[in-house]
């Protein structure tokens, strides 16, 4: 059932990166079908510790038997919050694997394929009010634009939001199909695909609430990781992996950190080894790993 659930992307690499100790404390965010979690505790000892979190309730039916692993059924934002409920302040290591899992994409009713005609949903949280329906439905035009500007990238924004509104004035946008025949021509044919996976990423993520989310989980890591303890983190697109990339280098998301007289500045992570993704033979086996990107770091 796992595999079915969500086949992990760099599975191996992924966990490498935590350098995991016999006896340490890690925590798996992103729990998802179990995949990384079972191969963190293949490696630790009886003594290690394995916490994991997933706001989805389709994950908790993958809960690992093993009285090293607690799964805490929340969303990662609040990651310092119930670690501390569990009497955990410091851990050896965190991994992420952002995004949806491939279980939420092949199940047609939450509305997060194109793939499928489905209601306008996208709630990684299914006891979340805000639904891709709300965006799609109730977001003003400007608000709309900037969704869809900011998280897909998409040129044709403006338009697309002003072609939404005056759509759903006349009756609401309730399903993914009919959100694609009211943006059917930005769809060209040799683009159609992409553009819509982008149409869909925006408001995924604006649902999902997905970058502040990210940012909050990011801020709170260098207190939690012991000295020496290793971030794991996958990212899928490029939004993502930018803050990751920034965080790592800098500790902040914009802007520069304050230097000294010498022009050196401190930061509470460094980064392992270079970028690393998917070999062209993961790719094939398993599509959804061509836009994966790992990057690994330790607290200093």
């Amino acid at each position: 059932m796992t595999m079915e659930y969500h086949n992990p992307v760099l599975l191996k690499e992924t966990v490498d990166g935590l350098a995991v100790r016999p006896d340490g404390i890690y925590v798996d965010v992103t729990f998802g079908g179990g995949g990384h979690s079972r191969e963190i505790l293949n490696r630790l000892g009886a003594n290690g510790r394995l916490f994991a979190f997933d706001q989805d309730s389709d994950a908790l039916k993958n809960a690992i038997d093993d009285e090293r692993f607690t799964l805490i059924h929340e969303n990662f934002r609040y990651i310092k919050r119930f670690l501390r409920f569990h009497g955990v302040k410091e851990v050896d290591g965190i991994l992420a694997d952002f995004g949806v899992s491939s279980h939420q994409f092949d199940v047609a009713e939450r509305g997060f394929s194109t793939r499928f005609e489905a209601n306008l949903d996208m709630r990684m949280n299914q006891k979340n009010e805000l639904s891709a329906f709300h965006v799609v439905n109730e977001y003003s035009e400007e608000d709309l634009k900037k969704v869809l500007l900011q998280y897909g990238e998409l040129r044709a924004a403006p338009a697309m939001a002003r072609a939404i509104v005056e759509q759903r004035d006349v009756s609401p946008i309730v399903t993914s199909e009919q959100l694609k025949q009211v943006l059917n021509k930005f769809l060209s044919p040799r683009h159609a695909n992409k553009i819509l996976a982008q149409i869909y990423q925006a408001i995924r993520i604006e649902v999902n609430q997905e970058i502040e989310v990210l940012k909050e989980f990011l801020l709170q890591t260098p207190d939690i990781l012991k000295v020496g303890g290793r971030l794991s983190f996958i990212s899928y697109h490029s939004l993502e992996d930018r803050l990751v990339k920034r965080f790592i280098r800098n500790g902040m998301f914009e802007g520069e950190p304050e230097r000294d007289m010498f022009g050196n500045f401190e930061v509470p992570l460094k980064k392992v080894n270079g970028l690393l993704v998917p070999s062209a033979k993961e790719i094939k086996m398993n599509n959804r790993a061509r836009s994966a990107k790992l990057r690994v770091a330790e607290k200093i």
